[in-house]
């Protein structure tokens, strides 16, 4: 995955957290990592795996994880949930 592509979902994360009406500071740390990464001057995959992503501010362990599935899978388990709770909310 792209930087864009990874920050694309991190957004949306941001996006539904926001809808779901959880903690700002939640909402917060998934903007700016989302902004973090799309800035990056080189491919997150290559910082992950050179295990220096958690080095670019904004990336602690959580979003590391996030960033591992998402590139070693294309998809990410935690925003699929999320998708599905705003059906549930939105049906």
């Amino acid at each position: 995955m792209t930087n864009a592509e990874v920050a694309a979902v991190f957004r949306e994360i941001a996006g539904l957290l926001l809808k779901k009406k959880e903690s700002w500071f939640k909402v917060r740390a998934y903007r700016r990592a989302a902004e973090a990464i799309e800035g990056l001057p080189e491919p997150v995959a290559v910082l992950l795996a050179e295990h220096r992503l958690r080095q670019v501010p904004g990336v602690g362990e959580a979003i590391e994880k996030k960033v591992a599935e998402l590139v070693s899978t294309g998809r990410l388990e935690f925003l699929e949930r999320l998708r599905a709770e705003a059906a549930e909310r939105e049906s």
